[in-house]
């Protein structure tokens, strides 16, 4: 891969840590690296508040409510279906894969609700979302949920944090 991923990590709370946006960063590169995109791309990261993901639910998708992570994807793509270098901007030279919000209140909150670090669920929350971004989904109860979870537990093991 010529250029990395470009993956501006901007957070309007505080408590977002340098090494918080490093393990975002991380997290990121090794969803887009197992899913197979070998070229390189852009994925813009928010970090928030519970009231500010909420506003940013109402205002994008007209849903009145807080909730963990959100995905705005780029391209209308299917699991395996990937964009490619035709898809870069001509002006970087990046394929822009979408944007995800990710509310820091929340990930405190499930990651004691769950038993488990907050550094685990942020990763979590962030590979959940690159597969949105990807194409994943879970909104059904069978076959698409059950491969998006498959995906996100291998990918949490990559990173040594499974469960």
């Amino acid at each position: 891969m010529a250029k990395r991923h470009y993956i501006p990590v901007t957070a309007d709370v505080p408590g977002v840590s340098d090494a918080l946006r490093a393990l975002i960063r991380k997290a990121i590169r090794t969803a887009l690296t197992a899913e197979g995109v070998d070229f390189p791309c852009e994925v813009d990261v928010c970090v928030t508040s519970d009231g500010g993901i909420h506003q940013i639910n109402l205002d994008m998708r007209g849903v009145d409510a807080s909730t963990d992570v959100l995905s705005f994807p780029a391209f209308a793509l299917r699991p395996g279906v990937l964009p490619g270098p035709e898809d870069a901007d001509i002006a970087t030279g990046l394929v822009p894969l979408g944007d995800m919000v990710i509310s820091l209140e929340r990930v405190k909150a499930q990651a004691k609700e769950y038993g488990h670090s907050n550094r685990r669920e942020l990763a979590y929350l962030t590979v959940h979302s690159v597969l949105h971004l990807l194409g994943y989904d879970h909104l059904d109860e069978g076959v698409e949920k059950e491969r998006m979870r498959r995906r996100e537990e291998a990918i949490m093991e990559e990173l040594g944090l499974g469960r």
